[in-house]
Formats: structure tokens, C-alpha cells, sequence
């Protein structure tokens, strides 16, 4: 038993050297017969490791090692693949598919619809969808617009108004104003657009009655047209506190609106004997005299007068001239101011300056040279006439005297006088003062004068 036992545990060198012998038997997981072949076990090793290496399109096809180190193929000639322990590690593709383009041609990622250059077609319905409706064949899309609402009806269209203002495009504002659904508000379209005309100028109160003309039959119907002026009446005791002319220009319109045929002649008689407010009443009236006149001869389709922008100059230069000579006969100097406001040319002023310094040259007496410069000094003041149309006016007749002083012989001797009077108002330069032209003045000793300028000489 003692012998057994003493069998049964080695020493620890016999030990040893068994488990040697079995690690030296034993390279990379491949069991070795003798010694003298573990050089072809370190072979097989290098094979499977260069087996592990080969790239996805490859690594199904790859040569496999049997047991005995001969690589082993399939039935037909083909390499089986390997096995799943030698792929534990490999990321690669094992399908061996593909030729390392993108994936799904491009058309693959986030964000994106397909391959570049793709067109959709319109797709056809599947009658086999369980979604399909057959009613929806036949439906025709159409882009609806909401109705503007009541609170954003003045905050819309008061740019598109005063913006015409500017153009004076009526084919731009009406191709905006189809564009919104106005429905039952449309008629609240003329009465905005002469509110604002009301606080605008005479040229902008001429384009409003082009664009209500204009928009009467695409846009507006003439019974909102006729609406819309029975509000205005009504609300002309609210417009006379901002426009305190509210009722006679509200009635030019009228007038002017029946004249353009987008109210009926009958429209006044409907309200005789039925207004109770006076403003109203004085609107009515200033449409009747008004349509009366234009029977009698008076343009009322120039009722409101031309922008000045597209007046003739002859048109221009003809109202300056008749304004000067009211203001000669008059002597207000404030009418003038106004008159002069109302041609809305202030890039033209300076063609008032060279009337009136050649109304003055012309003129026989001082009252002419007083009062008109007496006009210029006020028109200064009040910046009327800014410093360029003044510098630019006295330089026009600079240039121009030598013509006139063939019909007026006296003009150089007279606008040497206007310009130093000018220059000690204070509403020229000394520059512009010394570019004035003068002439030598002759003397005639012989007829016993004594050295005296006679100045009807020239």
C-alpha cells in the first residue's frame, strides 16, 4: 500500500518534466508528433495568421489548412471558408460581395433623398394599398388662401398704398390685392386709400383717384365703391379734426369719381334731403358744383392738377411766371409760398430764381426790384429755396445777361444792384457775388457831361 502511495506522487522534477514534454508537444493549438517537426507546425501558424489578414472580398474564398498542413478545397474545386474561430476577431465583410463603392450608391446617410441626378415621377396608386380611396382620383389641389382678418386689414394695406405713392404702378397694387382674400372687407379698399390721400399731397390725391378708376371691375365692384364713400361721409366728422378740408376734398373725389364712371350720376340724388350733418352736406354740395361746372367746359379729370415730376417745363416754367406776377399784383408773400409748395418741383426752384431776376431786369421801376427781393429773402428764410437753387438761379442769368442786355440795354447796370442788394440781405455768397459779369461803362466828355455815367447808353 506504502508502495502504491509512494507511486502515485512524483517528484517534482519528473513532474516538471512531463508537463515540459507536453508544452514542447504542443505549438499555436497544433499537437506535434516529435520534435523534429515543430518548424512545420510554426509554418502552419504563419499560414493562418496570413489567412486572417486577407481582405472581406477574399476571406470566404481563402485557402484552409488541414490538419496535416495541406490546404483543403471543397468538392468543386472551391475553398470552404474558414472557420468561425479564425473570424472572431474580423470586422471585414464576410458576404464577399461588392467592389468598395459607396453604399447604396450614394444615395445611402442621413439627410439625404437619393443618388445625385435622381427624378421622382409622380407615383402611381395602388389599388391593392389598404389605404386606397377611390374618390381621391379624382380630386383637383388647389392653393387656399384664408380671409384677412378684420384687425390686419389696415396694418396690410396701408404699406401697399403708401408704397404706390412712390411708383405709381396700379398694376403692381392690383396684382397684391388679388393676391389676399379680402372677401367682404374689399370695399374698405377705396375709403383707406383716401384717408391717406386726404394727409398726402395734391399729386398723391391724383393717383389715388387713377388707382380707384383702375381697380373698379379686377378688384372692386362699383357697389363697393359706392359703399365705401357712404363710410366716408359718415366718418367726416372724425376726418375734418386731422383734415379740417376733409368735406371739399372728399367731394373732388365724388366728382371726380363720377366723371371716371366708377359711381352712378344718381349717386348724389339719392342723399337730397336726407343728410343731416354738415360736413356731409358740404361734401355734396362742393360734388355738385363741381359736376356742373364740368358741363359747363372745367376739366374735372385734371381736378387735382399734375405731379410736378411729370409736368412739361413749359407747363413748369408758365405756372412759375403767372406766379410772379399774382404775387406783384397781390403781395402775399405766403400765397406765393404756397403756390410755390403746391408745383411739388422743388428740384426746379431754380428756375423760379431766373424768372424772377429776369422779371426785374425787364421790369421799369423799383417796385419790381423791391418786391421780388423782398420774395427771395422769404423764401430763404422759410427754406423754400435751398442754397444750390439759389446759387444755381443767379448763375443761369450770369451766363444769360449778354442776351439780355440786347433787349434790355440797362441789365447789367440793374443786376449789378440786384446782386449787391442780394448780398447784403444775406441770402447769396461773396463768392456768387463776385462771379457777377459786368461791362465798361463810356464816357462822353465831349457833350460837357463832366465825367457822368450815362447809363441809357448801353
Amino acid at each position: 500500500l506504502s508502495k502504491n502511495i509512494f507511486d502515485s506522487f512524483l517528484s517534482g522534477e519528473e513532474e516538471n518534466g512531463i508537463i515540459t514534454k507536453n508544452i514542447k508537444n504542443e505549438i499555436n493549438g497544433n499537437w506535434i508528433s516529435a520534435p523534429n517537426s515543430i518548424h512545420e507546425a510554426r509554418l502552419k501558424a504563419k499560414a493562418k495568421r496570413r489567412l486572417r489578414k486577407t481582405s472581406s472580398r477574399d476571406s470566404g474564398r481563402g485557402d484552409s489548412f488541414s490538419e496535416n498542413g495541406d490546404p483543403s478545397r471543397g468538392t468543386n474545386g472551391t475553398v470552404p471558408p474558414t472557420s468561425p474561430k479564425s473570424k472572431l476577431l474580423d470586422r471585414k465583410s464576410r458576404a464577399g460581395k461588392g467592389r468598395g463603392l459607396p453604399k447604396k450608391g450614394g444615395a445611402g446617410g442621413k439627410g439625404v433623398w437619393g443618388p445625385p441626378g435622381e427624378v421622382y415621377d409622380l407615383e402611381e396608386v395602388d389599388v391593392k394599398d389598404p389605404n386606397y380611396d377611390e374618390a381621391q382620383e379624382n380630386c383637383v389641389y388647389e392653393t387656399v388662401v384664408p380671409p384677412l382678418e378684420e384687425g390686419a386689414f389696415e396694418k396690410t394695406l396701408t404699406p401697399i398704398v403708401q408704397e404706390y405713392f412712390e411708383h405709381g404702378d396700379t398694376n403692381e397694387v392690383a396684382e397684391l390685392l388679388g393676391e389676399l382674400n379680402l372677401g367682404s372687407m374689399s370695399s374698405g379698399v377705396p375709403m383707406l386709400a383716401v384717408s391717406l390721400a386726404l394727409e398726402a399731397k395734391a399729386s398723391h390725391r391724383e393717383l389715388t383717384s387713377r388707382l380707384l378708376t383702375d381697380l373698379c371691375g379686377r378688384v372692386l365692384s362699383r357697389s363697393d365703391v359706392e359703399s365705401s364713400f357712404d363710410k366716408l361721409l359718415r366718418e367726416l366728422p372724425d376726418l375734418v379734426l386731422d383734415t379740417p378740408g376733409a368735406p371739399q376734398l372728399v367731394g373732388q373725389f365724388i366728382a371726380r369719381a363720377v366723371k371716371d364712371q366708377i359711381l352712378s350720376k344718381s349717386y348724389l340724388d339719392g342723399y337730397k334731403g336726407r343728410v343731416d350733418c354738415v360736413h356731409a352736406r358740404a361734401a355734396l354740395d362742393r360734388a355738385a358744383v363741381l359736376l356742373k361746372m364740368g358741363m359747363g367746359g372745367l376739366r374735372i379729370d385734371n381736378l387735382w392738377g399734375t405731379g410736378g415730376g411729370q409736368r412739361p417745363v413749359t407747363q413748369l416754367v408758365r405756372e412759375m411766371t403767372l406766379l410772379l406776377k399774382e404775387y406783384l399784383l397781390s403781395g402775399d408773400n405766403k400765397e406765393a409760398e404756397r403756390c410755390l409748395r403746391e408745383l411739388e418741383v422743388p428740384h426746379f426752384h431754380h428756375e423760379f430764381v431766373y424768372e424772377a431776376i429776369v422779371m426785374v431786369l425787364e421790369s421799369k421801376g423799383e417796385k419790381t426790384f423791391k418786391m421780388v427781393l423782398q420774395l427771395l429773402k422769404f423764401l430763404w428764410v422759410s427754406s423754400i429755396i435751398t442754397v444750390d437753387q439759389m446759387r444755381r438761379g443767379y448763375e443761369r442769368v450770369y451766363m444769360d445777361i449778354a442776351e439780355i442786355n440786347i433787349d434790355v440795354p440797362r441789365a447789367y447796370f440793374i443786376l449789378e444792384q440786384f446782386v449787391d442788394k442780394s448780398f447784403s440781405a444775406g441770402f447769396i455768397c461773396e463768392k456768387l457775388r463776385d462771379l457777377c459779369p459786368s461791362r465798361g461803362r463810356k464816357r462822353f466828355v465831349s457833350e460837357g457831361d463832366g465825367g457822368r455815367f450815362k447809363l441809357e447808353s448801353y
